[in-house]
């Protein structure tokens, strides 16, 4: 199965280095889409929904998992 993986994230944010290590440890390649700017970040969670409100939020072939524990329930459902 090919994933298309983006992360999208911000600087000195702790959850987005999580979400980063865990891919690297599976070997999983991904883009990385940081967004610092705070107007940008306001726009793209608008586009994300009305829950999302927080950084990393990362996306599988354009689905979106959310944050640390969307990607780890994403990961063990796929046995990765």
């Amino acid at each position: 199965m090919q994933l298309n993986i983006v992360v999208y994230s911000k600087s000195a944010c702790p959850q987005c280095d999580t979400v980063k290590s865990i891919l690297k440890s599976k070997s999983l390649e991904f883009q990385e889409v940081k967004i610092d700017d705070e107007d940008q970040r306001k726009a793209f969670y608008e586009k994300c929904g009305p829950s999302v409100r927080s950084m990393p939020q990362v996306f599988f072939n354009d689905q979106r998992l959310g944050g640390v524990a969307g990607l780890q329930a994403a990961l063990a459902q796929l046995k990765l």
